[in-house]
């Protein structure tokens, strides 16, 4: 007779696949990891899973949510104890870098696997869009108070665009021959900042210039 599961043997094993799951499709990717995989780490039958998850992409919608909502919360922490909007960017910024630094897997699922975030995953959409929010509406918050002096969507996403380059580079072992993590990443704050609070003439064309490399 099979064995009555509790609701927390339910979340205790989905806990658990999750964890497995998001380690191994930072690790291998989306399409080197099979839910027979999944199961076998497990040591269950390959059709355990499946009483959990729907599938395999559900399972990493699951796992990316989760990632978004720490992420998330991380973020709201760091905004929460910010005495000004630049000081709340800092901060804010500071706890990008230590989330991607203490939890590098997760990081890698929210970012390098091609998932869609849209309705047919709710959660994920969710977690996703409070992230985000976290991160670019810091510049929105100085253009108001008068800090900085370009477009704050843009010089949002180009902070958010540069944070995340050197998230990757760190991740990919380039620092261990280049400047101090710590030291650059400072510096590359402080230098957009410079920029976009006493941007020139010069600077605000070059920025509304159509763009003319094909690229978008």
């Amino acid at each position: 007779m099979p064995r009555y599961l509790t609701e927390k043997d339910i979340a205790d094993f989905r806990a658990e696949l999750c964890r497995v799951a998001t380690e191994r499709f930072a690790r291998f990717g989306y399409e080197g990891v099979t839910m027979r995989q999944l199961a076998e780490a497990l040591g269950c039958s390959p059709k355990t899973p499946y009483r959990y998850f729907k599938d395999k992409a559900d399972i990493l919608a699951t796992v990316r949510a989760q990632a978004f909502a720490r992420f998330a919360d991380a973020l709201e922490a760091a905004a929460a104890k910010g005495e000004t909007p630049q000081d709340r960017a800092r901060r804010v910024g500071e706890a990008y870098l230590r989330f991607a630094a203490d939890d590098p897997h997760a990081y890698r699922i929210m970012f390098e696997i091609d998932q869609p975030v849209d309705k047919e995953h709710p959660d994920l959409a969710r977690e996703a869009h409070r992230a985000r929010g976290f991160i670019t509406r810091q510049a929105e918050d100085m253009a108001k108070a008068g800090m900085i002096d370009v477009d704050p969507v843009l010089f949002g996403w180009s902070i958010w665009a540069a944070t995340h380059g050197l998230v990757m580079l760190r991740q990919a072992g380039m620092f261990d021959s280049g400047p101090d993590f710590g030291t650059l990443a400072s510096f590359q704050g402080a230098l957009m900042f410079k920029g976009a609070a006493k941007a020139s003439n010069m600077f605000k064309e070059a920025i509304k210039a159509p763009n003319k490399t094909g690229r978008k």
